[in-house]
């Protein structure tokens, strides 16, 4: 299926029903008082997460999602029926904003999840509320509110622990699918992914995490060349980056310095809190090079960035070094987990 992480969405709350006018009209009452009903409530647009969707692309072709209007009040103090609600299922991992102001209005990111978009307009007052000692036949009537009508913005942001970072052609998908049971296309020549693909690792039968292949960033991404934010926002909920760097490009002019440089600088500009990310650096393709060379080549590049955090020498097509940092990313996030246990204590 076609990957979309974007859409627009117009909803349209009901409106309630209109409070009803009328007086009994009965045998042996005469003078039978008001007994008008109130009109019934406009029905609700609700948005609820389902982890059985991966894609916003059924949006692009239904864009108005209307609920039902509340039915008009009664004779005889009989409400109007309330209208019908309507649920729109999105994927897990759906961020809602309000078009007209910009503001986020939430964040879907567990299965089952509901999200209130859009309320249903209040029904009508009938007659018989407005009976008083000095108007015992009120013909007045109130009518129902409109419902809200917004336009909304669904941005479909990936849910991953752990996010590949990197250039076209840095591996990312070779390494995906070294490490988990995703498929993403991978070739013997320069392309990049256009779409996400999550995979799961299992270490054991309790121990597991997605990994994501993210589409590869280019310079001025932040700016929205290439893929742009449509890649670095995917980004921003990941809890541990891999930068996949090619140790050995194949024009032999590439510094892969200069390529970590390059996409350090995107992911400050467009949200300089991804840089106190942990981020692990992934020196791929070292097959490319004979055995003597990888590890002073790998050294040269950690020296030249001055890297503080854990690096590795892998070759992914090959599966030389993944698995080990697999048990590694795991061990950080049960630290992690061990942690945040503690200072609950």
């Amino acid at each position: 299926m076609h990957f979309v992480d974007e859409a627009t969405i117009r909803v349209i709350a009901g409106n309630g029903g209109n409070g009803c006018v009328s007086f009994r009209r009965e045998k042996f009452i005469p003078f039978g008082g008001p007994d008008g009903g109130d009109g019934g409530s406009g029905g609700n647009v609700h948005l609820v997460a389902d982890e059985g969707l991966n894609t916003l692309v059924d949006f692009r072709h239904e864009r108005l999602h209307r609920a039902q209007r509340g039915e008009n009040g009664m004779s005889r103090q009989m409400n109007g029926k309330a209208g019908a609600d309507i649920t729109i299922r999105v994927p897990v991992g759906t961020v809602v904003y309000n078009v007209a102001t910009d503001e986020e209005i939430g964040d879907l990111t567990r299965h089952g999840q509901r999200l209130l978009v859009a309320r249903g307009g209040v029904g009508g007052i009938g007659n018989v509320h407005f009976k008083s000692s000095v108007n015992r036949a009120p013909r007045r009537a109130t009518s129902g509110s409109e419902g809200e009508d917004r336009e909304l913005r669904l941005e479909l942001k990936v849910l991953a622990d752990v996010g590949l970072l990197g250039f076209p052609n840095a591996g990312k998908s070779t390494f995906i699918r070294a490490v988990s049971a995703a498929t993403p296309r991978v070739a013997d020549y320069p392309f990049t992914t256009l779409q996400p693909h999550l995979g799961v690792v299992r270490i054991d039968t309790d121990q597991s995490f997605v990994i994501a292949d993210i589409p590869g960033l280019i310079e001025g991404a932040a700016d929205g060349a290439g893929l742009g934010v449509q890649f670095l926002k995917h980004v921003s909920r990941t809890r541990l980056l891999l930068h996949l760097v090619d140790i050995a490009p194949l024009d032999g002019v590439t510094d892969p310095v200069e390529q970590v440089r390059a996409i350090e600088h995107e992911l400050a500009q467009f949200d300089p809190d991804l840089l106190t990310r942990p981020r692990w650096l992934v020196l791929n393709k070292a097959d490319l090079l004979p055995e003597d060379e990888r590890e002073r080549t790998a050294k040269a590049i950690v020296r030249r960035l001055k890297w503080k955090q854990p690096w590795f020498v892998v070759s992914a097509i090959g599966r030389e070094g993944t698995w080990p940092i697999c048990l590694e990313i795991q061990r950080h996030f049960d630290e992690q987990r061990r942690d945040a246990a503690d200072a609950e204590r």
